[in-house]
C-alpha cells in the first residue's frame, strides 16, 4: 500500500486532531501521547461504565480508573496496584483485601475499604448494571465486608481459587472497577447516572472529549508520587482519537500525529516504517505481531456424521498445514499453534507439558497420515480426487464469519488444503450476527471457523473446561457461554472432564497442574472435537519519535494492547525521545 494514496482519506482524521490541538494548545506534541481509537464515541458526556456502550476505553480506564491488580502475562503473577495483598482461605470460600495506604480520589477524598464494599453492593443489587464485569461479580459474590479502613472480606457464593485474577487482576481487557462512594451513594438510580464529570485515582483527570477525541491531562498532585509508589508520569497530556480505519491511521503514524495505532496489515505496517522508520512493533521482525488470547482453531460438530468419527476428525488435523496458514492467510505475522493456549510466558510450562507428553501439533502437515485414517474409514478416492463411500462423496461446509478478510482468508486455506487432499470442503461465509448468533451457539456447523478456547492467559483452566461435557446441549439448542459447541460428550470427554473438574479446585500455581493438564490433554488429542490452528495476531504500530518505552518482545514489562485497564503500565513506562 502507497501511503501517498492515504493522503486524502485521511483528511478526517488529521482534522480531528487539529481541532484537538485547538483546544490543547497550551501543551506541546512533544509532551503529548496521542491514542488510536477505532470506534465513535457515541456518548462523550457518559462515563458510567456499569452500562454498555463505549464508556472507558477511550482513556478512563487506562489512564483515570485505576485496577486493583494487574496481571503480568509474561510471568503470570498480578502486579499490585491499587491492591497490595488478595489472600484466601483454605476452602477459597472467602477472599481478603488488602488495599494500598495513601491512595486518594482526584479531588482528594480517600480511597478505602468503604469505596470497595459500596461499588460491589451497588453490583449486588442492581441487575440493571450489565457489563459483564458487574454480571461476573453477581454470579460469584455472596457478601462483601469491611474489616478496616484498609481491608475488605468477600465471601463467594462457591469456592473460586480465579476470584482475584477474575474480577480484579485486568485479565482480558478490563476489571471490575471501583467507584467513588461519596459521589455515588448520592446518586438516585445507578443504572442511569451519566458520571458526567467523572473522577478516579488515576495520575490523570478527565479534561474534554467530543465523538471522536477525548483528552485527559496530568494531575501533578497524583496520590502514587506523594506517597512513593511510583513517579508522575512523564507525559503532560493523554488523546484518544479517532482515526477512521486503516489507511487513515498508518498516514496519521507516518507523519508524526499518532503515537500508538491500532491493528494494520503488514503490507501497511512495511509502508508505515518505510516512511517513518521511528515506527516499531513487538517483534523487531517477523512475525511483527503480538498474539492476542484468543488462538484461532476450526471447531468441529461431533454429532454430524461422518465428523463423529474421531479419526475422520484426526484426518482433518493431519491434513491442515497451519505453516501455510501462516504464510498465506497472515502472511508470516503469526505463529503455528502448538495447543489450544495463547502462547505467552505465564502458558509455557502448561504448554511444554502438552508438547513433552507427545501431544503437541506439528506446524507442518502429514497428508499421508491423513488419507490413512480416512480410507481406513471405507473411503476410497474417486477418479476426480474426492473420496467417496456409498456413492457419496466425502465433503465439508465449513461457516467462517464475513467480518473480516483474516478469517475468509484463513477458511480459503483451510479448503484448498483439504480439497488437495480429498475431501470436498467449501467455505461458508456468514453474516457476523448470524455467525455468533445462530451459527455456533445452536450448533448449526459441520465446521466452523472461531477462537472458543479462548479465556486462558495464566492458567489453563479457564480455556479447558470450555470443553467439558458439563455444557452439552442438543444441537438446536443455545450452547452455554459458547461452552463446548462442538457438543463432545464421548466417554473420552467425560474423562477429560473429571481431570479438569478436579483442576478446578486447585489453588493458581499449584505444582501438580502441568502433569493433570498433559494427562487431560490425551483426550482432546486423540479425539480432537476442535482443531488449534495459529495464534491470532495483532500488530500494533507504535511510534518512537516522541515517545521510548513501548512494550516490545524484548521490553516485555507487559503486552502491548493499549486499550486495556493495563496501559496504565505502559503510560508509566514512557520516556520522552531524546
Amino acid at each position: 500500500m502507497r501511503l501517498t494514496k492515504m493522503v486524502m482519506l485521511a483528511s478526517a482524521a488529521a482534522l480531528a486532531l487539529t481541532s484537538g490541538a485547538a483546544l490543547a494548545q497550551d501543551v506541546a506534541r512533544e509532551d503529548t501521547v496521542i491514542f488510536d481509537l477505532d470506534r465513535t464515541i457515541k456518548d462523550p458526556g457518559n462515563f458510567n461504565w456499569f452500562t454498555s456502550g463505549t464508556k472507558r476505553q477511550h482513556g478512563a480506564h487506562q489512564a483515570m480508573w485505576e485496577p486493583l491488580f494487574i496481571l503480568n502475562y509474561e510471568t503470570g503473577n498480578l502486579d499490585p496496584w491499587l491492591g497490595t495483598a488478595f489472600e484466601p482461605n483454605g476452602d477459597f470460600t472467602e477472599w481478603t483485601l488488602s488495599i494500598r495506604e495513601g491512595v486518594e480520589w482526584s479531588d482528594g477524598e480517600a480511597f478505602n475499604a468503604d469505596d470497595v464494599v459500596f461499588t460491589v453492593n451497588m453490583a449486588l443489587g442492581n441487575e440493571e448494571l450489565s457489563q459483564r464485569e458487574a454480571a461476573t461479580i453477581r454470579g460469584q459474590v455472596a457478601m462483601v465486608e469491611k474489616i478496616d479502613d484498609l481491608t475488605v472480606k468477600f465471601t463467594l457464593q462457591n469456592p473460586n481459587p480465579r476470584f482475584h485474577v477474575e474480577n480484579f487482576g485486568v485479565r482480558i481487557f478490563g476489571s471490575f472497577l471501583i467507584m467513588p462512594e461519596h459521589i455515588w451513594s448520592e446518586v438516585e438510580d445507578p443504572a442511569t447516572f451519566a458520571f458526567a464529570e467523572p473522577i478516579g485515582t488515576g495520575p490523570y483527570t478527565f479534561t474534554s472529549a467530543a465523538t471522536n477525541r477525548a483528552i485527559w491531562d496530568r494531575n501533578d498532585n497524583w496520590w502514587g508520587a506523594k506517597t512513593g509508589f511510583m513517579d508522575l508520569p512523564e507525559p503532560l497530556r493523554l488523546i484518544w482519537l479517532e482515526t477512521g480505519g486503516e489507511e487513515s491511521r498508518a498516514q496519521l503514524m507516518a507523519s508524526n500525529q499518532i503515537d500508538a495505532a491500532q491493528n494494520v496489515t503488514i503490507g501497511t505496517f512495511e509502508a508505515i516504517q518505510a516512511r517513518n522508520p521511528n515506527v516499531i512493533a513487538w517483534h523487531n521482525g517477523y512475525p511483527y505481531a503480538w498474539p492476542d488470547p484468543c488462538a484461532r482453531q476450526l471447531e468441529i460438530n461431533t454429532t454430524v456424521a461422518p465428523w463423529d468419527d474421531a479419526n475422520m476428525r484426526k484426518a482433518v488435523a493431519h491434513i491442515i498445514d497451519r505453516n501455510q496458514i501462516v504464510n498465506v492467510a497472515y502472511e508470516g505475522t503469526t505463529v503455528a499453534s502448538q495447543t489450544m493456549f495463547a502462547q505467552y510466558g505465564s502458558m509455557a510450562p502448561f504448554i511444554d507439558a502438552v508438547v513433552e507428553a507427545g501431544y503437541g501439533l506439528p506446524a507442518s502437515a502429514d497428508v499421508a497420515a491423513g488419507q490413512a485414517l480416512i480410507e481406513a474409514a471405507g473411503y476410497s478416492m474417486g477418479s476426480d480426487g474426492i473420496y467417496e463411500k456409498d456413492g457419496e462423496d466425502l465433503s465439508v461446509d465449513i461457516h467462517v464469519n464475513s467480518a473480516s478478510t483474516e478469517y475468509t482468508r484463513t477458511i480459503d486455506v483451510v479448503v484448498e488444503q483439504l480439497n488437495r487432499a480429498g475431501i470436498a470442503a467449501r467455505s461458508v461465509p456468514v453474516e457476523n450476527g448470524v455467525f455468533w448468533g445462530e451459527v455456533l451457539p445452536f450448533g448449526a456447523y459441520e465446521m466452523s471457523y472461531s477462537w472458543l478456547s479462548c479465556s486462558s492467559v495464566n492458567e489453563p483452566w479457564a480455556s479447558m473446561t470450555r470443553y467439558t461435557n458439563h455444557s452439552v446441549v442438543p444441537v438446536g439448542e443455545r450452547s452455554p457461554g459458547f461452552n463446548n459447541t462442538a457438543r463432545w460428550n464421548s466417554d473420552a470427554a467425560a474423562a477429560y472432564t473429571a481431570i479438569v473438574d478436579e483442576m478446578g479446585g486447585l489453588g493458581m500455581g499449584d505444582p501438580a497442574i502441568p502433569a493433570m493438564v498433559a494427562e487431560a490433554y490425551q483426550y482432546l488429542d486423540a479425539e480432537m472435537p476442535f482443531i488449534p490452528l495459529v495464534q491470532a495476531a495483532k500488530l500494533l504500530p507504535y511510534n518512537t519519535t516522541y515517545w521510548t518505552g513501548w512494550p516490545t518482545v524484548e521490553n516485555n514489562y507487559n503486552h502491548p494492547a493499549f486499550w486495556w485497564n493495563h496501559t496504565h503500565q505502559i503510560i508509566h513506562n514512557l520516556e520522552k525521545a531524546e
